[in-house]
Parts: structure tokens; sequence; C-alpha cells
């Protein structure tokens, strides 16, 4: 008997020891919680978050990554893949969008070829090191390892070679019109790449810059696969360069400094003096200590391990776009050269980011933690208004012609609105005003059928306009976005009634008999006949299921409009307990977003694409709270993790990584260019905000675990609070947040209207 007792204590101290385990303190280097892998093993056909690893500084102008993909192929690192042809300067945005101004670099031993196949190598992620500041990898065909840690617009290369005669580095400058030469007496390879996917004004380069730390014992330069030994310059459609070593010792190092630039030669060489008298090692430790300052802005605790992996992997994309797209001239000055207009101009510039996914929590939360950045990117955005005559939609450098929707206004209004107070908010206003009112040059800038709108106050079915459901939804959120700015910034009385009342234009896509949102002709007929599984058609990348929900400034309105409260509350059910069945006849083929949420097992969520995202958190809007903290979790947990299938579909420029970030934290941007962020679930047991004004906000729980996800009751800097939100500008001062939560919900909290978030109805 007393061996059963002792044994039975035993058992009960493991258990409590194993659940105490489970949670994790404060960590004082995030840097070791990331995975910069996390995405990798995707495919065209099923993302799981469709990323690479990128080796960058924090908003850097070039990144890098292992090549594991052919030459111009937007999977440029897949985790499944065996060998890597060269590591890769790339400014790729995403692999639909794919790269533009990229190289590669490679290192083999005994075997002198530009062919991407023939020089590949194999490897594996065991002797792999990927980080955000330092990536590492073993070549094993060739017995080398390469190393490579970046500035903002250079980086070091450090490869050990074996003991060998024929060592070789070679520079693939890729083709579409490439220029090198070898300079032996200043040890360095220099030349341009034009290489892009669109986006470009005609005189478009890529000037980069290698500088070794040894004279070459050989050198050789290829032009279209061509092999001449000693050839110095050469100029072609596909051009690069190879330069041999002897290396007399095992283990002995060889170091090279590279650089790029989009304005010159000159510039490029200046950029390089990122890396003036400073060795490999002290700029991996510089770049560790960048990383863990930016990462611990935001310090969790109280969490599991993979919780917490995941939580800092995430909030690594969130820093990586847009990216930088300027850079500093002689004189100290701040330059770029225009993607818009091929001319080099002053002031900044950033580019690769589509504000169709990363106007709804990205951009927010650039405006909560990183003001300072957000408004060196709104004078960016008046740069571009300038130089190009509207605001990009999807800038990738320039102009892209992809995706739907006029969101710059969001990103300027809810910029201003959280105190990021641009010089150039004029010129601005009066950029939104002239793309929330007329078509552009391409359907991607401006309005798509601005004057159909502006008229009817919707997009019509029937007049070749594609996804005109889509456009009409956010060009009238876009046009609160506008009244919002407008109100803030004092304008007459006549913008402030136009915007708003542009702003319930939504209505006029809402089908009472289905109680969705529908495709409508010009004559005001409904376009039938009417799937609401039909993904594409009147909606983007989507359903109407997904997009009936895409009234961000007025979710009472929606509610009314679907027969009150409660009945909205049923829809929102709905949208979990439908069948994932869907029509892909709008695309002959069921693409990727489809695939992702037919196989989640979340019925007709689709949180692996963006216009869904914000739909659980309208729970809150409608006196049901509770549920909105369920599926939050449940997404959380089912949706995120920090392995290389960690995300649900593509990643996006840092918005899903962004949701991710905030709704761990336990609150969410659901209607940028207001005031307030809705309430969701806090998953640690305490996170610490450091603002950018020196205040903090601290968010605490107890009694947290998985299966107490319900908030029973919440204190606000002490005080007892029942609201479903939180207002910005109070977090701005410093807050204290505190959540009593349980495996129950508390279905008295956040019940009463004055509990209810904003609404431009209420």
């Amino acid at each position: 008997m007393r061996l059963k007792i002792l044994a039975a204590a035993f058992l009960l101290g493991s258990s409590i020891l194993t659940t105490y385990a489970q949670k994790i303190g404060k960590i004082e280097r995030p840097i070791d919680m990331v995975s910069t892998l996390v995405g990798t093993q995707s495919t065209y056909f099923l993302s799981s978050g469709n990323t690479y690893p990128a080796i960058a500084m924090p908003w850097g102008m070039n990144f890098w990554s292992p090549q594991t993909g052919k030459m111009g192929d937007g999977w440029m690192y897949t985790y499944t893949a065996e060998k890597i042809r060269g590591i890769k300067q790339t400014h790729q945005p995403s692999p639909w969008m794919n790269d533009y101004g990229q190289f590669s670099i490679m290192a083999m031993v005994g075997n002198k070829t530009f062919d991407q196949d023939k020089r590949a190598s194999y490897f594996s992620h065991k002797a792999e090191i990927a980080k955000p500041h330092y990536y590492s990898v073993y070549l094993a065909d060739y017995d080398t390892k390469v190393e490579v840690t970046p500035t903002e617009r250079a980086s070091y290369f450090r490869f050990t070679f074996p003991k060998t005669d024929s060592a070789f580095v070679l520079l693939d400058a890729f083709d579409k019109g490439s220029f090198v030469e070898i300079i032996p007496r200043e040890q360095k390879i220099v030349g341009y790449s034009t290489k892009n996917s669109g986006g470009v004004p005609d005189n478009f380069k890529n000037y980069f810059v290698m500088e070794f730390d040894r004279p070459f014992a050989n050198l050789a330069t290829f032009a279209d696969s061509v092999l001449a030994d000693g050839r110095l310059k050469i100029q072609a459609d596909h051009v690069g360069a190879l330069v041999g070593f002897k290396t007399a010792n095992v283990g002995e190092k060889l170091l090279v400094k590279v650089a790029s630039s989009f304005i010159s030669p000159e510039q490029a060489k200046l950029n390089l003096k990122e890396l003036d008298n400073i060795s490999f090692d002290e700029q991996v430790a510089k770049g560790e200590e960048r990383w863990n300052t930016e990462l611990s802005k935001i310090q969790v605790e109280g969490g599991s391990i993979d919780q917490i992996r995941t939580f800092y992997s995430a909030l690594y994309r969130s820093l990586l776009f847009p990216r930088m797209f300027y850079e500093v001239d002689a004189a100290g000055q701040v330059v770029h050269y225009s993607p818009y207009n091929g001319k080099v101009l002053p002031g900044y510039m950033f580019t690769d980011t589509g504000f169709w996914d990363t106007f709804r929590c990205l951009f927010p939360f650039l405006n909560l933690m990183y003001p300072d950045v957000n408004e060196k990117i709104q004078e960016g955005l008046a740069n571009a208004y300038k130089e190009g005559g509207w605001l990009p939609e999807w800038a990738s450098p320039g102009y892209r012609n992809i995706m739907v929707g006029n969101n710059s206004a969001s990103i300027v209004a809810d910029a201003w609105i959280k105190g990021v107070k641009s010089k150039d908010i004029e010129t601005l206003y009066e950029a939104v005003k002239k793309g929330a009112n007329n078509a552009g040059p391409i359907t991607a800038v401006g309005r798509a059928g601005a004057t159909y709108y502006n008229e009817l106050g919707y997009v019509p079915y029937d007049v070749k306009i594609h996804e005109n459901a889509a456009r009409s939804l956010e060009y009238a959120y876009d046009d609160f976005a506008i009244y919002q700015l407008a109100k803030s910034l004092n304008k007459p009385q006549e913008d402030l009634d136009f915007y708003k009342e542009r702003s319930f234009n939504y209505k006029k896509l809402f089908d009472p008999s289905s109680g969705l949102m529908r495709g409508k002709k010009k004559d005001g007929s409904w376009s039938t006949p009417f799937n609401p599984f039909k993904w594409g058609d009147a909606f983007t990348e989507g359903n109407s299921w997904h997009y009936s929900w895409s009234v961000f400034q007025d979710v009472e309105g929606l509610a009314n409009l679907m027969g009150g409260h409660k009945a909205m509350e049923i829809k929102l059910d709905s949208v979990f307990h439908l069948p994932p069945v869907f029509d892909d006849s709008y695309y002959g083929f069921p693409i990727h977003e489809i695939r992702e949420m037919q196989i989640a097992n979340m019925g007709q969520y689709a949180h692996g694409n963006q216009p869904i995202q914000h739909m659980i958190y309208l729970y809150n809007h409608v006196g049901a709270p509770w549920k909105a903290q369920y599926w939050l979790r449940e997404t959380m947990n089912r949706m995120y993790s920090p392995n290389p299938d960690g995300y649900c579909g593509d990643e996006d420029n840092g918005q899903t990584s962004a949701w991710y970030v905030f709704t761990a934290m336990g609150f969410y941007p659901v209607t940028p260019a207001t005031d307030e962020y809705v309430l969701g679930s806090p998953i640690f047991d305490k996170v610490t905000i450091s603002l950018n004004n020196d205040k903090k906000v601290t968010i605490e729980t107890k009694n947290n675990s998985d299966q107490n996800r319900y908030i029973q009751s919440m204190k606000f800097n002490g005080r007892n609070y029942s609201k479903n939100f939180i207002n910005h500008s109070e977090l701005m001062k410093g807050a204290n947040l505190s959540f009593d939560m349980g495996a129950e919900p508390n279905k008295n909290r956040g019940v009463s209207r004055g509990d209810l978030p904003f609404s431009l109805s209420k």
C-alpha cells in the first residue's frame, strides 16, 4: 500500500512538473526563438507560407537567400529540396510577384562550370543554420562551408574550403541583359543585373560590387554559358564571372564583401562601406544585436515553447516588408532611384508590399510599434505619387497590375489617425482623393470601374470588370478611411459628407434572400445564377462567404442587414459549420487558396487568405465575444506552428504573421483608420510592449491555458473593464491590461451596447 501511495505521489509530482515545464519564462535572446524556415515547405499547388529564409536586416534594401530553385523560379528555396545552386541576393516579396535585381553567388571545388544544374551541391538541414542575421550551409559535394551575414545594403560572405588548388567562387548575374567585369588589381568583380518581373523603368539596373580579401589565382567570364578563360569583361544576355583560389590548409577561409545599388556603380561602392572596419564575426554580432533589439520590444513569457517560437518567428516576418528602396549618397543625403520615373531623386522610398494584404494589420502594427519607420514610409508614398502620378497599391518595385481595392487610403489614414504625422499629409490627401475618384492607367492603380462606382455606388457585374463585388466592398471601406482622414484634417464639410455617404455603399450589394454579398448588374438586378461557394468571379481569391464580412467600417450596419445581432452571430457560426465545398469554375482548377481552405477542417473559414482574417473578431460586435475567444485560439493552434509548414497559406509580406502577433497578444485592428483594437484571447501569461515613446503596455493573464481560453473578467489600469475593445490612444500613454481566464464562457461580459466596438452606424 505504501508503495502505491509513493507511486501515486510520484506520478502526481511528475504531472505537476510536466505542466509547469510546458510554460516558458522570459526570453533574454528572442532571436534564438526565430526560425526563418517557417513557411518554406510550400509548392505552387499548396502554400504553407510561400516564404524563403530571408537573411536580412529589418526592412533592409537587400535580402539574401539560399537558392534551391532554378534561375527565375519564384520558389527560390523549398524546404524539401536536396540541392543548393547558390546564395542569391533577392528583392522578391512573394513567388507570385517573383524577383528583380537579383544575382547569385556559389562556391565550388574542382568544378569549373556555370551551368546551374551541374554546379548545384547536395546539402542537409542538419548542416544548415538559418537565422535572420546569419546563414551557414555545408555544400557536401565540395566539402565547403558557406556563411553569410548582411547589412541593409551589403553582405559579408565567408567560405571555408578544403585544401585544394581549384577552389572557385562564381557570380551569376542572371539573364535578360547583364554585365560583369573582373578587376584583378583591386580583387573585385563589378557589374549589373537587369532581370526583373515588371514594375521597373527602361533604365533599371542593379549594380553590384564584390571585394575579395586575396588575389585571384585564375579567372574566367561566361557569356550565355560559353566560358572564356582570362577574359575580364563581358556584356550579353546572361553573363557571370568565375574566380579561382588555392587554399594551402584545411579550414582556410576566404572573405568576400558584396554590395549593390539601384543608382550607380559608384553608389554600390559607397554601400560597400557599410562593412568598413568590421570583421565577419563582428558583423554577425552586430546583426544579432539589431534583431534582438527589435524583437525584444515585445517580450512574451508564460507560453509553450512552440507558442513562443511561433510568436518570434512571426514577429521576424512582420519586420521585413516594405523594404527600404533608398540609399545614402556621398554627402550623407537620403536618395533613391525612382521605380516610377527612372530618375535619382532625394528622399525616402519603400517598396515590395501589396496593400490589399497589408492594410489589414501589418501597417497598423507598424503604427503601434514603429511609427518612426512608417513616417519614412509615408514620405516614400508621397514621393511615389509625385513621381508616378498615383499611389501604388502593389509596388514591386514600381506599379504592378495585380489585386483589387484602393487601400492606399487606409495606409495613409490609419497612420495619421494613430499619430504618425507626416509632413506630406496634404500631398497624400490629394493623392487618396485622386485615387478614390478615378480609374488609373492600369486596373490596380486608382479604382477600376470608378465611373460606375461614382454613379451607382458599386462596380457592376456585367461591365467586364472582374472581381467587381470585392472591389465595391473595398472601395466603400476606403471611402470610410478617407472620411476619417478628412475629419482629422478638418477638411470642408463637403468632403466629410461625400466620403461618409459613400462608406455605406456596401449596402447596395447585400442580398436579403441569401443574407450575403452578391454581384449586381448595371440595371440594379442581381447577377444570376448565384452560388455563394463560387470562388473568384465577383470576388477576389474567395467566395461570398468570405467577402460578406468585408464591412470593416460598419459591422453594426451589416448586422442590421442580416436581421440583427443574433442573426449575424448565427451567420458567423455557419462559416465554421458549413462543409468546405467550393466552385472553382472561374479558375478552371482549385487554386492553392481553395485547397488550403478545403484541408483545414474549419468549414468555409479560409484563414490562409486575407479577406476573412478579421472575421472571427466580429463576434465582439454582436455581443458574443466568447465565440471570438474560442475560434481565435483554434486558429492559432491549428493554423500556425514554428515548423517549415507553419502557415496555412501565403504569409504575404508580414500580414499573416502580424495577425498572429496581434492575436497572441490579445487584440487586433479590425477597423484601420479608427482608434480601436478589438479584444481576443491572449495566449501568454505576460506580454510587455515597449513603445516608441518609451511607454510600456503590459498584458497579464491569470489561470491561462488552452482550456482556459475565455475571459472571465478584465481590468484596464486597475479598473474593471467590460468593453470588447481598447483604444490606441490610451495604449500610447502606457497601460496595464489584466485578464482572468476560465474554461467556461462568461456570457455576461461584453454584451451591452456600450461594450461593442466601433461601427459607423452606432
